[in-house]
């Protein structure tokens, strides 16, 4: 009996999305007509299972490319309702589509000039006359035998907001390089299915200095880029050498044991130091169109934490630093 009673659950809960997709009509496009114009962000409110569930559909926008976020109804009321702007739109999700604590909202929204989508079952609601838009969620009936537990009717709900988050992906051809970088915190594997350049750090964000330059200047750039290291360039921008932290700790060291000062970068004999002394030339390079994998395993075997990305002709192109490719993980050399 519990297995049929299990059954009859989720044929209702299918009919309910099989209700909801065959009502599917201009409204939908509409929708995602007015998102795709919104220049700043989509706005999900709803109460209890209502809300529920927009904080699930806002996530899903979120990692599929429509910044989004959800708004209590309540809490909105109470000094939340400033972070929403006139140029936002809001998602605004009630079944019976009179829910008091969401329509008192709706007022202030107008006031604004905010547009409203509204995701209901009842067309003729307080909700959808104040909507712009009115996406149909209406279902046969619900899961619960009492009809009164929201189920087949939330299901339905979280279903057209994921036809929702889709559609909108596909209109930003938002690609699976995309949703990568919205999940840094994804696990390795994934995180290293990417190409270098993908990860590896580009433009002014590259620590660099000029082979005739002097070494106070590659300590500054080293301060303010603050990755480790600095490239060494010379000509077309060719790539020449590299010079890590490491690199002028020894070389400090080395030049206090020697002189039996204790020596800094502001004296007049260290800044005119070459570079050439201290940097380590033909340093290990990686081409960006290799797997972020491939930059690891180079790492691991060389035991270092910055590669240098170049491209054909040794021109330097990007540079990639062990924790572009870990996030927040753990790593550690073989011993």
């Amino acid at each position: 009996m519990t297995l049929e009673q299990a059954q009859e659950v989720l044929t209702l809960e299918a009919e309910g999305i099989t209700a909801v997709r065959d009502a599917l009509g201009e409204e939908f496009v509409q929708a995602v007509n007015l998102i795709m114009a919104c220049p700043s962000r989509l706005v999900i409110s709803g109460i209890g299972k209502s809300g529920l569930v927009g904080q699930k559909i806002s996530a899903t926008l979120n990692s599929t490319g429509t910044p989004s976020f959800f708004l209590h109804p309540v809490e909105a009321m109470h000094g939340d309702l400033g972070m929403v702007s006139s140029t936002d739109i809001v998602l605004a999700i009630s079944y019976s589509g009179e829910t008091s604590e969401l329509n008192l909202l709706l007022e202030s929204l107008k006031n604004r000039a905010v547009q409203i989508i509204a995701m209901t079952g009842n067309s003729h609601s307080t909700l959808a006359h104040a909507a712009a838009v009115t996406l149909n969620v209406a279902v046969p009936r619900e899961a619960c035998p009492l009809g009164l537990a929201p189920t087949t009717s939330t299901t339905a709900t979280l279903a057209l907001g994921d036809a929702l988050a889709v559609a909108l992906l596909r209109r930003k051809r938002f690609r699976e390089e995309d949703f990568r970088r919205n999940h840094p915190g994804g696990s390795l594997g994934e995180r290293l299915k990417v190409a270098v350049r993908e990860v590896m750090l580009t433009g002014d964000k590259v620590p660099q200095i000029r082979k005739a330059e002097a070494l106070e200047q590659a300590v500054a750039e080293l301060n303010r880029k603050n990755i480790g290291a600095v490239l060494v360039v010379e000509g077309s921008n060719k790539l020449c050498g590299i010079i890590t932290d490491g690199d002028l700790r020894r070389h400090l060291l080395e030049e206090k044991c020697l002189s039996g000062k204790s020596g800094g970068f502001g004296e007049a004999d260290e800044s005119r130091k070459q570079l050439t002394e201290i940097m380590t030339p033909h340093p290990i390079t990686i081409s960006g169109e290799l797997m972020a994998a491939d930059a690891l395993s180079l790492m691991q075997s060389k035991e270092i934490t910055v590669l240098a990305v170049v491209g054909k002709d040794n021109e330097v192109v990007g540079i990639l630093h062990l924790h572009d490719l870990l996030g927040k993980g753990e790593f550690r050399f073989l011993i």
